[in-house]
């Protein structure tokens, strides 16, 4: 597509009012005002005449195929010209759909001869597909009186997916902590499992003493134990309105995904089973606690398939559900959260249900907006009112996670940042500790 540029409309908008004001005072220049007029046609058409041919142009896109939830992806377009020709400028911008954020635009000058990339950032805002359509390029003439413009098509999908990156890290973090030199931790109490006897060293739990085969042997005896393994983890994601909300450049649901993906690794690696339970309104997915590390990939396309949904959560509903399809005790981690007590009344109601055969831990993100706003010094009588708001929310978050404590609930309300870590380490206490 051709078409004038700004130039050449401010050219004829002053030369056109000058032509006519010489033709009124003077009939005889109308002659001089045609001649200009002429003129500046020639120019423009020598402009197109000289400039880069749209058939010239070659862009061919790299892109990735998936880009992780929260991380940034990356479209390079390499620009190149048919045959021999000037250095030229080249703007450009994509056309894309899907939960992403607007692209900006681009330029790049294309030295003669040779190719020259430019980088546009892809930044998904949720998870699922983001389509790159096509590409808009514009360019002008060498005397800048003509734009071209072309639309070269792209049509790539980029799948966005749940956040694994850290996983392997993660592991290796919290699975090598038992194996260094060999050593194994000594645990006892309910749900571990008796492994071997050993000499008593200096410093071992007395309680660990075997006194029957110490005295049968002529020497003290120490029993060592294990983890019991085969434990059912069941993640349970509320994929309700309150879920959807950004929290960090993210919806809560995607950090809660991402570090429910990095658990069910060291889960999986531990030998414990981990399935995934999904629920608003309705139950919208249920996989059955899963074995073994080949398992975690069939985790993570369930995980990605959890939509987002804006329908109020009905916690009677799912987390009924979810106690009836447990067979076993299990330990339940549910991913959610709440605006004030009344809100959460049956979500209290419900918890303390599941509460009495399986262990719960209830996982929420904190925010720091509030926190800011209750900190904040305030300068005027507004910020007054916003600090009161912001504590008293905050109050009725403290005054919910201290019911829950009372049904034996474990609560874990972290920033997005620690939430990996700190679900981890509740997993493993609550491990050692034989409360499954």
């Amino acid at each position: 597509m051709i078409k004038p540029t700004w130039r050449t409309v401010s050219l004829f908008l002053l030369g056109l009012p000058i032509a006519l004001f010489a033709v009124i005072s003077d009939e005889r220049l109308w002659s001089v005002s045609f001649g200009a007029i002429v003129i500046v046609m020639l120019i423009i058409m020598a402009d197109t005449f000289l400039a880069f041919s749209p058939a010239r142009l070659i862009v061919t896109a790299t892109m990735p195929d998936k880009i992780f939830i929260g991380e940034h992806g990356i479209v390079t377009l390499s620009v190149a010209q048919a045959g021999n020709w000037r250095p030229i400028r080249f703007e450009m911008i994509l056309e894309q759909r899907g939960d992403v954020e607007p692209p900006s635009p681009g330029s790049v000058i294309l030295p003669s001869r040779q190719e020259a990339n430019i980088v546009f950032p892809i930044i998904p805002l949720r998870r699922g597909r983001i389509w790159v359509d096509r590409v808009w390029v514009r360019w002008q003439g060498p005397l800048g009186f003509i734009e071209f413009s072309k639309v070269m098509d792209i049509d790539r999908e980029i799948d966005v997916i749940p956040n694994v990156r850290g996983v392997h890290k993660t592991a290796i973090q919290f699975l090598t902590d038992e194996t260094i030199f060999g050593e194994k931790v000594q645990q006892k109490g309910e749900g571990t499992e008796f492994e071997a006897l050993r000499e008593y060293r200096a410093g071992d739990d007395i309680r660990f003493i075997d006194w029957k085969h110490s005295a049968r042997h002529n020497k003290l005896l120490s029993k060592e134990f294990r983890t019991e393994r085969n434990h059912q983890i069941v993640m349970g994601f509320d994929t309700g309105h309150l879920m959807v909300e950004p929290l960090g450049g993210m919806p809560r649901l995607d950090h809660c995904i991402n570090a429910a993906l990095r658990l069910a690794y060291v889960s999986l690696r531990s030998g414990d089973l981990v399935g995934t339970f999904g629920f608003d309104a309705d139950i919208r997915q249920y996989l059955q606690p899963l074995r073994g590390a080949s398992s975690f990939a069939r985790i993570q396309r369930a995980t990605a398939e959890l939509n987002y949904n804006y329908h109020e959560t009905n916690f009677t509903l799912g987390l009924a559900e979810l106690n009836a399809r447990l067979k076993r005790r299990a330990l339940v981690i549910l991913f959610t959260d709440f605006v004030d007590t009344i809100t959460a009344e049956l979500l209290i109601e419900s918890m303390q249900r599941i509460a009495n055969k399986h262990v719960v831990v209830f996982v929420t993100l904190h925010d720091s907006f509030l926190q800011q706003k209750v900190d904040h010094t305030p300068e005027q009588f507004l910020d007054v009112a916003r600090a009161v708001v912001a504590h008293d929310f905050l109050h009725d978050r403290s005054v919910v996670f201290e019911r829950l404590a009372r049904c034996g609930v474990h609560c874990l309300d972290v920033p997005s940042s620690n939430l990996p870590v700190s679900l981890i380490n509740r997993y493993l206490e609550i491990k050692h500790r034989g409360l499954i």
